[in-house]
C-alpha cells in the first residue's frame, strides 16, 4: 500500500524575527497573520507592501517518518510558488520553477524517525523573471511586469482589475508518500457518451521501485458496480458501458456521477496503490461549420450563457471548498451554464471542477498564457510541456470540462510578432499544446486561443469567424454599438462599475470619498477607467451630481450595457453561439467589470444576469427601422402562448394592445414584429420585456411599506406613475444585509417587494435613509 503523511500545518517563515507560518499558504498571509504587514487591500497599502514580492524567503519545519520503512519515500509538493530550492538536513533535494505543476522528489534513506529540518527557499519571482528576460530578450506585454518570463499566476503581477502582490510560498498541500514495489503514477480516464452509451478510455501509468522491475502486476477497475480486471496495468483499456446515464449541462438534464476506482495489485492480489474520483459520461464537441462556434454536448447544441472566472483571491492558498461552492452556486443560481477559467490565473483546485461536475456548469479551460508574447526557448519550454501534461492528466476525469483553449488574447494582440525573429508563443498554441491534448485527451476539442478565427487567413478577432472579444465597446465606443455586430461567439465583453457602496467605503479612508479621491482612484486599475466611466454616462445621463449619484448611475450603466449585448446576441442564436460576460468575480475591492465584488457582495449586474440568462425570455430589438420581439426559448419543449404587445406613452399610460399567438420550438428563437413607440411592453407568461425610446420618468409617487419578517425585512414598493430603475442597496441598511433583486422598473399601478435578509436584526427605519432606496428620476433630479 501507499502511505502518506501530511506535512501541512505550522511551519516557520524565516524572517527577522521568525514568523509562524501556515502551509498551505503564502508569505503575505503569514506576515499579515503575525501583524507584520498592513492590509494590502486598504487605501494604497499595496504600494507599501511591494517589498515582499522582491524579497527572498524561506520556510522550515522538521519532518520524520515513524512508520515502517517503505521501499521508496517521496517528498511531494502539489504547488510551490514559484522559484524554490529544497534541502533536507542541509543537503539539496531539488528545485522548482513552476507554480502550476506538482513536484515529486525521492528522499528514500534520508528520512527516518529522527526529526530533520526541511527547508524550502524561495527566490523572488522578480529575480527569476528579470534574469530570464535579460537572457532571452524583451517581449511585448500588455502590462509593465515580467510575468511572461515565469510560470506563475500572471495576475499576481497586477492587471486592469487587480493589485500587484507578487506572492511566494507553499501554496498547495505537501506530503511524504511511502510506497513499495509500484505505484499509480498517473490515471487518465476519458469518459464519453454517444448514441451507443458510455465509453471509458482508461490510461494508467505505473512507476516501479527496484523490486517491481519485471514483476507481474495487474489493475482492478471499479465503476458503477462493475469490476474489471486489467492484466497489464500499463496498457490503455476501453470499456463500453451501454446502460450508463449521461451527464448533461444545466438545463439539459441531470448530472449523474459515478465512483471510479483503480487499484494496482500484485499478481497474487496484494494491493499496492489506489486512485479514486467521480466522473461522468458525456460527449463534447464544438460545431465550427461555416466558421461558427456552437458548443455541442451529447450531440445537442447548447447556447453558452457564460461568465469569465478569475482567481477568487489574489492569495489563492486562502481558497476553500466552501468558498468555491458559494461562488459557483451563485453562478448557477443566475442561469450561468459555462465558466471560462481565464488564462492569466491558475488551474483551479480539484474542488472547483468537482463542484462544476455536480452543478452542471461547463468549464472552458485556458492554458495559462495571457496578454503577452511568451518565449518558447528553454528553460520555459520544458516547464510549459510538463505543466500542460500534468494538468491535462489531472483534469481529464471531470465531465464539466468541455474544451481546452491555448491562450487569452495573445494571437490577437500580438499577431504582428509572427513577422519578427523572436519566438512569441505561437508554437505553443498551434503546435505544442494541441499535440499534448491530442495525445492525452482527444475526448475534448482544443482551440488555439481566444479570440481566434481558426487560421491566419482572417484577423484573429474577426466577428465572422469563431470566437470574438468585444472591447471596442467600453474602451472607445458606447454600449449601443453592441447592436452593430453579430459575432459567431462572444467570449469576452463587459462594462465597468464600482463595487457595492460598503465594499468601496471599507477599502478607502478618503474623506470625502469621491470618484477621484486618492483611495478610490487606487482601486481603479483600468487605464483611463474613470474617464471611460464618465464618457459612458455622458450620452445617457450627463454628469452625476454627487458621489452617490455616480455610484448609482455607473451601476445602472453597467447593467444596461451588458443587457444590450446579451439580448442582442441571444436574438441571433444560433448564428451567435453564446456569450461569456467579463467577469463573474473579483479578487479584491475594486472598480471592475465583475458582477460579484471583491467582498462577495452582489452588484446589480448579478441580478440582471438572472433575467438575461433565463431559459425563457423576451427582448425587444430594433430591426430594419422597426421593433421586433425576440422570443427566446432555451428549454427543450415548445413555448406556446399569447404574446401581448403594449404601446404606452412617455408617462407609462396604456395607448394600445395587440395579441399574437406564438409557438416557439425548443432551443430556438422567433421574431415577432412590434412596430414602434416611445414605450413598448411585451409579455408572455411570466416573461416581460420593455423598450424605451428616450423616455425619462417624472416623480413616480412611490409608496414604500417596510415589514419586519423572520430573517430581515420585506420592502413593498408601489408606483403610481412610471418608476424606472428602482434600486434598494441592502448593504446600506447593514453591511451583512443581502437583497434579492437589483434594478426594478414599475409601470403605473405596479408593485414589487424587495426581500432584505441578514444574520442580524435590521432597523426598518434605515430603509428610508438617503440612498438606501431610490429610483432614476430621483437621482437625475439631484
Amino acid at each position: 500500500m501507499t502511505f502518506a503523511e501530511d506535512l501541512g500545518g505550522t511551519w516557520t517563515l524565516q524572517a527577522d524575527p521568525p514568523v509562524p507560518a501556515l502551509v498551505p499558504g503564502c508569505v503575505h498571509t503569514d506576515l499579515m497573520a503575525a501583524g507584520r504587514l498592513e492590509d494590502p487591500f486598504f487605501d494604497d497599502n499595496e504600494k507599501s507592501v511591494a517589498w515582499v514580492g522582491r524579497t527572498d524567503w524561506a520556510y522550515q519545519r522538521d519532518i520524520a517518518w515513524t512508520g515502517m520503512p517503505p521501499e521508496r519515500l517521496d517528498l511531494v509538493f502539489e504547488g510551490l510558488d514559484t522559484v524554490a530550492d529544497i534541502d533536507l538536513d542541509g543537503t539539496p533535494v531539488g528545485s522548482t520553477r513552476n507554480m502550476h505543476r506538482t513536484y515529486r522528489f525521492d528522499v528514500t534513506g534520508r528520512v527516518d524517525a529522527t526529526p530533520r529540518p526541511l527547508t524550502v527557499r524561495f527566490t523572488s519571482a522578480y529575480t527569476e523573471a528579470e534574469r530570464l528576460r535579460a537572457e532571452l530578450g524583451e517581449r511585448p506585454n500588455a502590462y509593465p511586469e515580467p510575468f511572461n518570463f515565469i510560470r506563475k499566476m500572471a495576475c499576481s503581477f497586477g492587471w486592469d482589475w487587480g493589485p500587484t502582490l507578487v506572492t511566494a510560498g507553499i501554496w498547495r498541500p505537501v506530503r511524504l508518500e511511502g510506497w513499495s514495489v509500484a505505484r499509480l503514477a498517473a490515471v487518465r480516464p476519458l469518459a464519453t457518451w454517444d448514441a451507443a452509451g458510455g465509453h471509458l478510455d482508461l490510461t494508467v501509468e505505473v512507476e516501479r521501485a527496484a523490486s517491481g522491475e519485471g514483476r507481474e502486476l495487474r489493475a482492478r477497475v471499479l465503476l458503477d458496480g462493475r469490476e474489471i480486471t486489467v492484466a497489464d496495468p500499463d496498457a490503455r483499456v476501453t470499456i463500453d458501458l451501454p446502460d450508463i446515464e449521461r451527464w448533461s449541462p444545466r438545463g439539459y438534464g441531470d448530472q449523474p456521477l459515478y465512483d471510479l476506482t483503480v487499484v494496482l495489485l500484485t499478481a497474487d492480489g496484494l494491493e499496492l496503490d489506489r486512485w479514486q474520483r467521480r466522473t461522468g459520461f458525456r460527449g463534447a464537441a464544438i460545431d465550427l461549420a461555416g466558421d461558427g462556434f456552437v458548443i455541442h454536448v451529447n450531440g445537442e447544441p447548447v447556447p453558452a450563457k457564460g461568465v469569465n472566472w478569475i482567481p477568487d483571491d489574489i492569495f489563492p492558498s486562502r481558497m476553500t471548498r466552501a468558498r468555491y461552492e458559494l461562488r459557483l452556486r451563485e453562478a448557477a443560481a443566475i442561469g450561468v451554464n459555462l465558466i471560462r477559467v481565464w488564462g492569466g490565473g491558475i488551474y483551479e483546485d480539484r474542488a472547483f471542477y468537482e463542484l462544476c461536475d455536480e452543478l452542471g456548469l461547463m468549464v472552458w479551460q485556458d492554458f495559462l498564457f495571457a496578454c503577452a508574447c511568451y518565449p518558447e526557448e528553454e528553460p520555459l519550454r520544458s516547464e510549459v510541456v510538463a505543466e500542460a501534461r500534468d494538468n491535462v492528466t489531472r483534469l481529464a476525469v471531470h465531465p464539466s470540462l468541455i474544451t481546452w483553449c491555448g491562450n487569452n488574447e495573445n494571437l490577437w494582440l500580438f499577431a504582428d510578432a509572427r513577422h519578427g525573429e523572436q519566438s512569441w508563443g505561437e508554437g505553443f498554441y498551434l503546435e505544442t499544446l494541441p499535440a499534448i491534448v491530442a495525445e492525452l485527451d482527444p475526448s475534448r476539442p482544443y482551440q488555439a486561443g481566444s479570440p481566434w478565427s481558426g487560421s491566419w487567413e482572417h484577423e484573429p478577432n474577426d466577428t465572422e469567424h469563431r470566437t470574438h472579444h468585444s472591447w471596442e465597446v467600453w474602451n472607445r465606443e458606447d454600449y449601443l454599438n453592441y447592436r452593430n455586430t453579430t459575432p459567431r461567439f462572444v467570449a469576452e465583453f463587459g462594462w465597468q462599475a464600482p463595487p457595492a457602496w460598503t465594499t468601496l467605503r471599507d477599502a478607502v479612508s478618503d474623506e470625502p470619498m469621491t470618484p477621484t479621491s486618492p483611495g478610490v482612484l487606487h482601486h481603479q486599475k483600468a487605464e483611463d477607467g474613470n474617464g471611460k466611466l464618465a464618457r459612458g454616462l455622458a450620452p445617457h445621463f450627463g454628469e452625476p451630481a454627487s458621489t452617490e449619484a455616480w455610484h448609482y448611475l455607473t451601476q445602472l450603466n453597467q447593467v444596461r450595457a451588458v443587457a444590450t449585448g446579451i439580448e442582442h446576441w441571444r436574438s441571433y442564436w444560433p448564428h451567435t453561439g453564446g456569450t461569456i460576460v467579463w467577469q463573474l468575480n473579483d479578487l479584491w475591492p475594486v472598480t471592475s467589470w465583475a458582477a460579484i465584488d471583491g467582498a462577495g457582495r452582489y452588484k446589480p449586474l448579478y441580478f440582471a444576469l438572472r433575467e438575461l440568462y433565463a431559459q425563457r425570455a423576451l427582448t425587444i430589438q430594433p430591426r430594419d427601422g422597426a421593433l421586433v420581439v425576440a422570443v427566446l426559448n432555451d428549454q427543450p419543449g415548445e413555448w406556446t402562448g399569447d404574446l401581448l404587445i403594449e404601446r404606452r406613452d412617455t408617462a407609462g399610460a396604456l395607448l394600445s394592445t395587440a395579441t399574437e399567438r406564438v409557438s416557439v420550438p425548443g432551443r430556438s428563437v422567433i421574431l415577432v414584429p412590434a412596430g414602434s413607440g416611445d414605450l413598448v411592453v411585451a409579455r408572455l407568461d411570466d416573461a416581460r420585456a420593455l423598450w424605451f425610446e428616450d423616455v425619462t420618468s417624472d416623480d413616480a409617487e412611490l409608496t414604500v411599506e417596510v415589514e419586519t419578517v423572520p430573517g430581515g425585512l420585506d420592502v413593498h414598493v408601489r408606483a403610481a406613475g412610471l418608476a424606472r430603475d428602482i434600486l434598494l442597496q441592502g448593504d446600506r441598511v447593514h453591511p451583512s444585509a443581502v437583497v434579492d433583486r437589483g434594478f426594478v422598473t414599475l409601470l403605473p399601478g405596479e408593485s414589487t417587494t424587495f426581500a432584505v435578509r441578514a444574520p442580524v436584526e435590521l432597523d426598518a427605519a434605515l430603509v428610508k435613509a438617503p440612498w438606501v432606496l431610490t429610483d432614476l428620476a430621483s437621482v437625475l433630479r439631484g
